[in-house]
């Protein structure tokens, strides 16, 4: 994946984050934290999105440290930004 793709995946990963956050009253990191230690849902018909949740969140941590590899590659060179910044038309 390019730079560019990850971001568009990022973005895309975000909207479903916000998405479960809205129905459940929660932030992400903070479900996942619960999530991860073991807590159980309250109610039996959640555990499907829950765990839907929980690998949503995990691929977009995954992304999250992809950009951040692919963005270390920009800054070493002496233009930084140059091929990084695009205009969507």
């Amino acid at each position: 994946m390019n730079i560019q793709d990850i971001l568009t995946d990022i973005h895309s990963l975000e909207e479903e984050l916000l998405a479960f956050e809205r129905k459940y009253g929660i932030r992400s990191e903070i479900f996942y934290a619960a999530y991860a230690s073991g807590e159980e849902p309250e109610n039996d018909q959640w555990i499907l999105d829950f765990g839907e949740w929980a690998s949503v969140y995990r691929t977009w941590l995954s992304r999250q440290a992809d950009y951040r590899n692919e963005l270390e590659k920009f800054r070493k060179s002496p233009n930084s930004l140059r091929g990084l910044v695009s205009v969507a038309a």
